[in-house]
């Protein structure tokens, strides 16, 4: 035989300094049988209107309120039971003694058993979301990736805005050129650093390091969306790669970042993870493929195509319809002329000129002309 399980649906509060709201619209009825996150009710207090959705399936048992009733923080609406003849016996629950409304973080608004749930785990109500009403699934979710390091000592509400949060993967210091960049923007919330060379909490620019990698999975199921890849890749191009793949896999997107004294052509496409920095130049028709970086100053002319991966140094140039092959890199003030086809993980050194192709892997040195 199995034993029937209730849940109470409380009156949740809405407004830290407003236990009373009014119930204005009611969806269910007695003995209805709801899905989780199945809207129940509507209530409207003087600040907010917010919905109230079923924590779990059931049977709607033990209605207890009607549309347009005044009703009060810790109220019962109902019980959702596992059997459609479960009786109710709960009696209404009061606020936890150890919290009241002004001990709330501000704007939090949090349904009664969520709260027990997270006072009996002792978390931190300051890292919980304020842009939605908190259920027992988004506190049973905050504890479950309780493990990432120091969150509430870094006041970090990552959920507030969970399509412009992003993190920073890696510290040095195309890392720290990234978060000047991010912020000149201002269209990423910078929530910290990803690095595992640094001691979790060590401020990069103003920004915590939050962990290494085995971090990232726990950040995206807390809502972080975003991830820039911090690893420039100049020694080591595979690392740049690794990181990107790390990211993938923890389901993070690599957006496009543009500094916005940059200027990319209408025509132009940019496909995702890459990063175009101060003063370069992105010119008509120029496809520039994923993961790229066009580095401060750099030119990249007319109907160029860069392969993914391509690492453009400052003040770089690229003449008209110059193609690059994938993981090429070019140093500082380099020039290509026009129509030079470059093979893949060619590297040319700072100030080279090139005027012929290069064949895949091939190294042009730098302040050398090709062909010599």
């Amino acid at each position: 035989m199995i034993t029937p399980i209730a849940t109470p649906v409380y009156i949740p509060m809405l407004n830290p300094n407003e236990r009373d709201a009014s119930l204005v619209s009611l969806f269910i009825s007695e003995g209805q049988y709801v899905k989780k996150d199945e809207i129940l009710c509507t209530l409207e207090t003087t600040k907010s209107v917010s919905d109230i959705y079923a924590e779990r399936d059931g049977y709607v048992i033990g209605l207890m309120l009607a549309p347009n009733q005044s009703v009060t923080v810790g109220d019962t609406l109902c019980y959702i039971a596992t059997q459609p003849d479960w009786k109710p016996t709960q009696k209404k629950i009061e606020l936890n003694d150890r919290t009241t409304p002004s001990e709330l973080p501000p704007g939090l608004r949090i349904t009664n058993p969520a709260l027990a749930l997270a006072q009996q785990d002792n978390l931190d109500l300051r890292i919980l979301p304020t842009d939605r009403l908190v259920t027992q699934d988004i506190v049973q979710k905050y504890l479950k990736h309780s493990s990432l390091p120091a969150l509430a000592d870094f006041n970090i509400n990552i959920l507030g805005k969970p399509e412009t949060a992003v993190v920073i993967y890696g510290g040095g210091g195309h890392g720290k050129s990234l978060i000047e960049l991010i912020n000149a923007m201002g269209t990423y919330q910078i929530i910290g650093v990803i690095d595992d060379g640094f001691p979790v909490g060590t401020k990069i620019l103003g920004y915590p390091v939050l962990g290494d990698n085995q971090v990232l999975p726990a950040l995206f199921n807390l809502g972080v969306q975003h991830a820039i890849n911090a690893i420039g890749g100049i020694d080591n191009l595979n690392s740049r790669i690794e990181a990107f793949n790390r990211l993938r896999e923890a389901g993070f997107t690599c957006p496009v970042v543009t500094h916005p004294t940059a200027f990319v052509e209408k025509s132009a496409t940019i496909e995702p993870g890459t990063q175009i920095f101060a003063h370069a130049y992105v010119g008509s028709d120029a496809l520039i493929n994923f993961g790229c970086i066009i580095n401060t100053g750099a030119i990249v002319s007319h109907d160029c195509v860069l392969g993914k991966y391509v690492n453009l140094s400052p003040g770089a140039t690229l003449a008209g319809r110059v193609q690059l092959a994938d993981s090429v890199l070019v140093g500082m003030q380099a020039t290509v002329n026009i129509n030079v086809v470059i093979g893949t993980r060619v590297r040319i050194g700072n100030g080279a000129t090139v005027k012929a192709a290069v064949p895949e892997g091939g190294i042009v040195r730098a302040g050398t002309a090709w062909p010599k």
